[in-house]
């Protein structure tokens, strides 16, 4: 069986009709009985850019030991004209995350896949030091095992003071080679690298979420013939989950499904080229 952390996170491909539009990131996250799919808001609609698509297709597997044993699971963006997922806003304004739902029900029989849960989100008891290592799960610029579906694993490293908002904002920052495609993916630490320990003894998916990657970070007046790329990036703090996986007061945990998502915020400003997967 491969690394659980793997079935954890599944590739997000987006349309607009039968029209594909990008592709990017996206992890399971389970609360309660319930399963969520979390990815970047903007990969499901960026209003500056005219991005909107209407329906999202994740890529499921079936089988623990022939992992080319695949399903595409289609969801719509929208009921009865109202957006099917949850966003954020904070002190600081929109949170480049969004949940949608995933009926249980609806899956393929047999599916196969793990999911980060609150236990994930509790910051590790000796913190998280300013270069520790991180690993960044997801598709760069769409790149994959096409065989057996599986996503790619980067590494990265905490940038900024982590706990700290960076610039008031609710992200920390990572130094590493982050592509578009990557948008949504799960930011993790080792457990062994902070607490020493599995998440409440979860050594299925011995990991921190720590955030959701957002985009990549970069100077308006840098000299594009002198000057690299920073390599900076923006990890949304990921305890933003809790908030948007919680039930509202009047709704029934079994019809959460249905439930629309809140009047769109404005969309968040966002450190990459608009309407593109980071």
């Amino acid at each position: 069986m491969t690394e659980p952390l793997l079935l954890a996170t599944t590739r997000l491909s987006t349309f607009l009709g039968g029209a594909p539009l990008t592709a990017a990131t996206a992890f399971f996250f389970a609360r309660g009985g319930r399963l969520f799919a979390v990815t970047s808001r903007h990969v499901l609609h960026d209003e500056a850019s005219g991005h909107a698509p209407d329906r999202i297709e994740l890529v499921l597997h079936l089988d623990a030991t022939d992992l080319t044993r695949t399903a595409v699971q289609s969801i719509l963006l929208y009921r009865q004209g109202r957006a099917i997922w949850r966003q954020a806003t904070d002190s600081a304004g929109p949170v480049d995350v969004a949940v949608i739902e995933i009926d249980r029900a609806a899956l393929p029989p047999g599916v196969l896949l793990h999911a980060f849960g609150p236990h994930h989100l509790k910051p590790p008891a000796a913190g998280v030091e300013a270069g520790a290592s991180l690993r960044v799960v997801g598709y760069p610029l769409g790149f994959f095992d096409t065989l057996h579906k599986l996503a790619v694993v980067r590494h990265a490293i905490v940038a900024s003071s982590f706990g700290v908002r960076f610039q008031g904002k609710g992200f920390f920052l990572t130094d590493g080679r982050l592509h578009r495609g990557s948008s949504g993916a799960p930011v993790v630490i080792r457990c062994d690298e902070d607490d020493g320990g599995a998440a409440e003894g979860d050594t299925a998916l011995p990991w921190r979420l720590l955030g959701v990657h957002g985009g990549r970070l970069d100077m308006a007046d840098r000299d594009r013939v002198e000057d690299e790329t920073l390599g900076l990036n923006c990890a949304w703090y990921a305890d933003i989950l809790l908030a948007l996986t919680a039930a509202a007061p009047d709704e029934a945990p079994a019809a959460a499904a249905a439930a629309p998502a809140s009047t769109p915020a404005p969309t968040p400003t966002r450190p990459v080229a608009p309407g593109r997967a980071a």
